[in-house]
């Protein structure tokens, strides 16, 4: 007796990788490979150092830096990097950094059309993603579009030695947030299912390693190929409820996002995967347990991560707005959203109910 086999559709995104210690050094090569030779290099406050970096290793390919890179992407931060790309005769862009300085570059991407080149120093995974998102008046619009993709990614493992503890855990989780929902997306594929197992596995096994011992270059790898493959997994699926909830948390209430992220998956976890049960099962053997959102919660504090959303800002009154917000214009979700269910769900995380 055979077993029919699912039908799906997969479509690799193009997409060039080079991975590896000290593959900074790279930058020059992969900027003359896509003909780049007036390139800006973006970052933010706190990085600029490394933007610093990066500009010494272009040497007369750079013609200048931006680094007011800011979380959420603000409207006003992009259209005034637009204004420096333009003004400097920029061919392309280099955004080294996190989510923050890499959703930047798509910005500019989505508005100008200029090529990018990705160096991610965290695990955010958005460089893997044709995901775009832009912050106005309080509201977090997203989209998709193939020409934010950047051309080139640089992941050194390096880079990650120097990112504080406390940050190298909320962005794994982040990273963990984007596979455990393409596990139970509508457009899931069994290639997607393998990465994304594979992704949460590298990250759950690395990060409490980096706890232990930050400047290990073995476990930055591993996580940064997890972060690799889980943002890999977004980038090819649809978002739904988790998603969702963090783009209104963050655009609307400013809330950190890999926090955000790291606090409010267990939570959305619980009220998906008993309606996902392939989702779950991938779930349970990649982190080896049989309580996937009990285990996503207490491990996540046991790392030092928030252990609810009143922790990271938002208050009992905010609720009703995320509540309205995430009803007006759902995501594809395995679950019915409604604002009885989302209620319990997000009283549960302001609490951190699960944590303790």
């Amino acid at each position: 007796m055979t077993t029919q086999q699912p039908s799906f559709t997969y479509e690799a995104l193009p997409m060039r990788v080079v991975f590896g210690a000290g593959s900074l050094a790279r930058i020059p090569q992969e900027a003359e490979q896509l003909g780049l030779r007036r390139l800006l290099v973006l970052s933010t406050p706190v990085q600029e150092k490394l933007a610093e970096q990066a500009e010494t290793l272009l040497g007369k390919a750079c013609v200048g830096r931006f680094t007011e890179a800011r979380m959420h992407v603000p409207a006003d931060v992009v259209a005034a990097a637009v204004k420096a790309a333009r003004e400097v005769g920029a061919d392309g862009c280099l955004a080294i950094g996190g989510g923050s300085t890499i959703g930047l570059g798509k910005a500019i991407a989505l508005e100008t059309g200029l090529p990018v080149i990705s160096v991610p120093t965290t695990y955010a995974g958005s460089e893997m993603t044709p995901i775009w998102g832009l912050t106005e008046n309080g509201r977090k619009r997203t989209g998709r579009d193939r020409s934010v993709l950047p051309r080139s990614v640089v992941y050194d493992p390096e880079l990650t030695l120097g990112l504080p503890i406390g940050m190298s855990v909320t962005s794994g989780f982040n990273a963990v947030a984007h596979a455990v929902e393409a596990l139970y997306a509508p457009d899931v594929s069994p290639i997607i299912s393998l990465m994304a197992e594979e992704g949460v596995r590298s990250l759950a096994t690395a990060l409490p390693v980096i706890v232990e011992d930050p400047l290990g270059l073995q476990a930055r790898s591993d996580a940064l190929r997890g972060a690799w493959l889980c943002g890999s997994c977004l980038g090819a699926t649809t978002m739904s409820l988790h998603h969702k909830l963090c783009h209104i948390l963050g655009g609307t209430f400013d809330l950190p996002h890999a926090e955000t992220h790291t606090v409010l998956l267990p939570y959305v976890a619980a009220f998906n995967l008993p309606s996902a049960p392939a989702a779950e099962r991938a779930l349970s053997r990649a982190l080896s347990t049989d309580d996937v959102p009990g285990h996503l919660a207490r491990t996540s504090v046991e790392l030092g991560a928030p252990r609810s959303l009143a922790d990271i800002g938002l208050t009992q009154d905010d609720v009703d707005e995320v509540i309205g917000q995430a009803v007006d214009r759902p995501y594809a979700n395995p679950r019915p959203v409604t604002s009885d269910a989302l209620r319990p769900l997000l009283t549960a995380a302001l609490n951190g109910a699960l944590a303790r």
